[in-house]
């Protein structure tokens, strides 16, 4: 299954006590909780290309299954992550004390980010 695609955020729960417990400042918080991201994947193989769109803020992380590499986080900050494919339409990595996991079943993108035992949850649509 290739993830490749655009998806268009449609919904998310727990947004800003995440975030909060993350350690983002409130007006960073208010600008996020309510922008209709969009997710950009490139699947060649084994390497991907994450474009995330959210406002003004750009996020671009490129990866290999397997491989270490250096990724920004949902929070922007710099971490080192390997990213593996569990099935083959469920991508998971663990980074400092998230983990997060997105996985694609049809046209419905689910990532899914965990932090201790508060749980971020978006769900984006392919446009």
């Amino acid at each position: 299954m290739s993830f490749t695609g655009k998806y268009q955020l449609q919904r998310q729960e727990n947004f800003e006590a995440f975030m909060k417990a993350a350690g983002l400042p409130e007006d960073l918080i208010q600008k996020g909780k309510d922008a209709k991201g969009m997710i950009e994947i490139v699947q060649n193989g084994k390497h991907f290309k994450f474009t995330i769109t959210s406002g003004s803020k750009v996020i671009h992380n490129d990866f290999t299954l397997g491989e270490e590499g250096e990724m920004e986080s949902i929070t922007g900050e710099k971490v080192k992550a390997v990213v593996n494919m569990e099935g083959d339409n469920k991508l998971v990595t663990t980074s400092k004390n998230v983990k997060a996991m997105i996985e694609l079943n049809g046209d419905t993108l689910t990532s899914t980010f965990q932090m201790g035992d508060i749980t971020l949850k978006r769900i984006s649509k392919r446009v």
